[in-house]
């Protein structure tokens, strides 16, 4: 303390010092000595008030120390009464032992209780789901399953709480619910089944498929369940776990190779084209299943599944190993050809993976070969000859399927437009562009020896086809209700005719020195393709008619008479019979779709014409005809609109054919018998073709011609000879009348 006093004295002398070094400083005495008075005033003021918050803060803490000593004086009052009450309690806790077991007796029967239903009715809800099964009810079957698993999991999971190395009640729990264990196998038996035949089943019945998707799913839960529980109990009900979905692509990958070594149906010695229909088989098969498996098979699985893309690698998993045993094998050279162009062409082409509705899920770009390079390399040098498949024979027999279609119980396919089909254009043409692409591969000179046998053997396959529908035809005639789908088979014919032109156009348009190889002497007689194909469309179209009237043969005997006078709806049924004809014939391809419509308005508008040349009805009177002539006006209207409406979008004028039969009308109820010369002149005019014979019956229909009136028609007729333009269309000319000319009348 000392120390600090002299120190502090001593740093007071210098800085007084340093303050009067001068003797002016010295009048400053007094002022530097009240500066350092408030200085030390500000000082011990600052050090009062620094103390005072030291002494307070001191205080503060020696109140709040006293009360925390008083607190654990507290806590240690409680802790001596908590362990005087423990040690007074520990009998009470060595006797609770007895409520434990209570209590896992308890959780025991309660479980058995929640259970006792089930308990009690095992056999009724086993046989119970077996009948839902048998009927196809899975998801109500399942339940039921669920619900019996559930309880005899529950009464092994007590159990094996209560004692895990009671094995005895274990085992005796599970043989009382070996029905259940049954039941679980019966059930997967049928959901195997059913997803072998998933491809089929999904088309008539998707919801089958997506309860077993559904099952599955729910044992896989189940599943993840348990095992979840096994990680901490280490119980595993028995059955557990089912794995229910790799089961389910295990089925599928069988399934995939069944379907596949199926679609070889014949070998070599029963068929030399046995390689052929194998792979168009494949083919058919696998297209058919993965577009049903894109249209309909992945809407019933999660998107998790990936279901397109899995089974799409299985099917080509399988056909690389079809191909590849194929290709060991002693294989002919047309063999080889079929077999290379399957795999270099047809696998990735539009009849295949290349599909456009397989697109954009498969890309042809992204598939790998089925066939490495050099077992394709060494199939090649195996090919020595030409081709020598007999293509004869094999158009004969793609006909005679074709035929069988015919006569089918079902619609005829239709294309993505909507019209009628059947795959014999496909078929020929397939193999047709199968065969010249391989042979274009080979050499330029036997592609062209190729595309002229294809040509020669496609005229003369249709020469045989046009016989064949023309048997069709008859057939049909005897008994009209057989085939069922005539017409639309029909259609299908004539579309056809449009499809193999447009083929054969594609051939000549793809392949060179076309014209050069058409030109050949033996070719030269024989009528072109394109005109075979016109004949063979125009019969089916007259066919296609003659169906229509025979079925208004009834009505039309009804017009021109006194019925149809009356008000009979001849006409009426007439047009609707004809439209709703029409509505399957919008399924005629252009240009024959126009033609049929030209040609079923012309038939209408002569057979209508032809009634009144019949002379079923004379009218009696000036009302009569008036009534007659009004009525024919309002038929033709009824026909002008029917056609009008069918012949849309075809640009076609079709006002003359239906003008003939009011022209005609205009004759009946003219009723200045001075007239009648002048309006069948100016008939007579319009219509070159109308005859003698049509004057006189629609003369007679009139009942009032004199003879004078007769007379002078017939001067008119032979005075006036009319001559028809370069485009004018016979009407009459077609439409006989009985044997009754006017000169033979005004005798």
């Amino acid at each position: 303390m000392e120390e600090t006093d002299r120190e502090a004295v001593w740093t007071a002398a210098q800085r007084v010092a340093g303050m009067l070094q001068r003797p002016d400083q010295l009048d400053k005495v007094e002022q530097y000595r009240r500066r350092e008075a408030r200085k030390k005033a500000s000082v011990e003021a600052r050090l009062k008030a620094a103390i005072q918050s030291q002494l307070d803060g001191v205080r503060t803490g020696l109140s709040q120390l006293h009360n925390a000593l008083n607190d654990v004086k507290d806590i240690q009052h409680s802790l001596a009464d908590v362990s005087k009450d423990w040690r007074q309690s520990i009998n009470t806790i060595e006797n609770l032992k007895d409520v434990k077991d209570a209590v896992v007796q308890h959780s025991q029967l309660a479980a058995a209780v929640e259970n006792l239903k089930n308990i009690f009715s095992v056999p009724e809800i086993v046989q119970e789901a077996c009948e839902l099964i048998e009927r196809g009810e899975l998801l109500l079957a399942h339940r039921k399953l669920m619900d019996l698993e559930c309880s005899r999991d529950d009464l092994m999971y007590e159990q094996y709480r209560m004692d895990s190395k009671n094995t005895h009640d274990m085992k005796l729990i599970q043989a009382y619910f070996t029905e259940v264990q049954n039941l679980s196998e019966q059930m997967g038996k049928q959901i195997w089944m059913l997803v072998q035949r998933s491809s089929v089943s999904v088309r008539s019945d998707p919801a089958q498929l997506v309860s077993v998707i559904r099952i599955i799913e729910r044992e896989e839960k189940i599943d993840k369940r348990m095992l979840d529980r096994q990680k901490q109990t280490g119980f595993i009900p028995p059955g557990r776990p089912k794995r229910w979905k790799a089961k389910l692509f295990e089925v599928l990958e069988q399934t995939v190779a069944n379907r596949i070594e199926a679609s070889q149906s014949d070998t070599r010695e029963l068929d030399k084209m046995w390689l052929v229909r194998h792979l168009e088989l494949t083919r058919k098969y696998v297209l058919e299943d993965l577009l049903v498996m894109k249209n309909l098979m992945v809407q019933c699985f999660p998107p998790h599944y990936n279901i397109f893309r899995r089974l799409q690698n299985l099917y080509h998993d399988g056909l690389v190993a079809r191909v590849e045993e194929l290709a060991s094998e002693e294989l002919e050279a047309n063999e080889i050809v079929s077999l290379l162009t399957w795999v270099l062409n047809t696998y990735r082409s539009a009849d295949m993976m290349g599909h456009p509705d397989l697109a954009p899920e498969v890309d042809v770009k992204t598939l790998e070969p089925l066939l490495s390079n050099n077992m394709a390399n060494a199939l090649l040098t195996k090919y020595m000859t030409t081709l020598t498949s007999n293509i004869i024979g094999w158009l004969r027999k793609a006909l005679e399927t074709d035929k069988k279609d015919w006569k089918k119980e079902q619609e005829p396919e239709a294309d993505q437009d909507g019209y009628y089909q059947t795959t014999l254009p496909a078929i020929v043409f397939q193999m047709f562009e199968q065969n010249l692409q391989v042979a274009a591969q080979i050499s330029d000179d036997l592609k062209l020896k190729v595309l002229t046998l294809c040509l020669q053997q496609m005229n003369s396959f249709l020469s045989r086809y046009k016989d064949e529908v023309t048997l069709y035809k008859d057939d049909h005639l005897k008994d009209r209700q057989n085939p069922q789908f005539y017409i639309q088979y029909m259609i299908a014919v004539v579309n056809n005719c449009q499809t193999f032109k447009v083929s054969v156009k594609s051939l000549k348009k793809k392949y060179t020195n076309y014209e050069l190889v058409m030109e050949e002497d033996h070719y030269a007689n024989q009528p072109t393709i394109e005109l075979t194909l016109d004949t063979i469309a125009k019969d089916g179209c007259a066919y296609l008619l003659d169906e229509v009237f025979l079925d208004l043969e009834t009505y039309l005997q009804d017009l021109m008479t006194r019925k149809w006078l009356g008000g009979s709806n001849a006409v009426d049924i007439i047009c609707v019979t004809i439209e709703d004809y029409f509505n399957d014939f919008a399924k005629i391809k252009k240009p024959y779709s126009k033609e049929i419509t030209i040609e079923a308005h012309r038939r209408v508008v002569v057979e209508y014409i032809r009634t009144m040349m019949q002379r079923r009805i004379t009218f009696r009177g000036l009302d009569e005809r008036r009534e007659g002539a009004e009525r024919v006006i309002k038929d033709a209207e009824q026909f002008r609109f029917l056609f009008k409406k069918l012949s849309a979008g075809f640009g076609e004028d079709t006002d003359l054919l239906c003008d003939a039969i009011p022209a005609l009308a205009e004759v009946l109820k003219l009723t200045d018998p001075s007239l009648l010369c002048l309006e069948v002149s100016t008939l007579v005019n319009k219509f070159p073709d109308f005859r003698e014979e049509h004057i006189t019956a629609l003369m007679a229909m009139r009942g009032d011609a004199s003879r004078e009136m007769k007379q002078t028609v017939i001067e008119i007729l032979w005075q006036n000879p009319t001559h028809p333009g370069p485009n004018f269309k016979p009407i009459f000319k077609d439409i006989s009348v009985q044997n009754l000319t006017l000169s033979k009348l005004v005798k």
